[in-house]
Parts: C-alpha cells; sequence; structure tokens
C-alpha cells in the first residue's frame, strides 16, 4: 500500500494501530530573475502570477515526496495530521515545510448490520441507535 496522506488526525476507513514518529519535508526555492521581472510588470496590471504558482506547486511536491520517503523508511502506512509551513529564508529565496505524524493503519472492519428481511422487527433490537457507527468509534490523537 502507498503511503496515504490525511490533513485530519486519523484516516478515514481505517484504524490507526500505531504511532511512528513526525516526519517531515521541506525545500527552499529561489525566484528566478526573468520570472520575478515578468511578475513585476504583471503585479501592475494585476491577474495570477503564474510563474510562481508553478514554482510553489513544485515545492509542494518536492517537499511532500521527501516526507513520504521519511514515512516509508519507518514503514509507515499513512501520515495524518499534515500541514504545510512556509519561511522566508533570504531576501527572494523562500522555504516549504511539510509535516505530520507517520502511523500504521489498517482497514476498519465493515460493522454487521442485521438482516433486512421482513420477519425483522424493532422488537427484536430495542435499541437501534445503540450500534456504533465507524465515525464515533474512538480515534487515535497523533498529538496526545
Amino acid at each position: 500500500m502507498a503511503v496515504q496522506l490525511s490533513n485530519l488526525e486519523h484516516l478515514p476507513n481505517y484504524q490507526i494501530i500505531e504511532r511512528l514518529d513526525v516526519v517531515y519535508g521541506s525545500t527552499v526555492r529561489s525566484k528566478h530573475v526573468g520570472k520575478d521581472l515578468f511578475a513585476g510588470l504583471k503585479n501592475i496590471v494585476g491577474g495570477e502570477l503564474t510563474a510562481y504558482t508553478e514554482l510553489l506547486e513544485e515545492s509542494r511536491q518536492e517537499a511532500i515526496d521527501r516526507m513520504v520517503v521519511k514515512a516509508e523508511a519507518l514503514g509507515a502506512d499513512a501520515i495524518v495530521g499534515l500541514r504545510f509551513s512556509t519561511s522566508s529564508i533570504a531576501q527572494g529565496a523562500s522555504e516549504l515545510f511539510v509535516y505530520g505524524t507517520a502511523v500504521k493503519a489498517v482497514p476498519q472492519q465493515q460493522l454487521q448490520h442485521p438482516p433486512s428481511d421482513s420477519h425483522y422487527s424493532s422488537s427484536q433490537n430495542p435499541n437501534p441507535q445503540a450500534q456504533t457507527a465507524p465515525e464515533d468509534l474512538p480515534r487515535f490523537n497523533p498529538f496526545g
């Protein structure tokens, strides 16, 4: 199974069985002088700075890829609590940082539902809401 990513503190439809460690990936990128000049001109008339949008997309993917390599080295099935952060390193250079908690996870067992034939009545199960839905199961909190 490829490492799954979730910005939630759990992985939907999976049960987290072990918390491994915090994993991260980062990249530092600088602006291209030519693209920076074009962006300055675009700033005058307005609109999307596509050169910067592409630079950020490449940076995000590179940081994620580096984080996933670290998670795979730990034997993780997933990374939960995924977060991004950026910071300015020097004039014209920025760091994109991504981090999360590497975990081992297994698919949740499907709950057994009562048969749906006509002989089944609510008297056999006086409290149909007593069954636990997957959303109500305890979740692993990677931060606590």
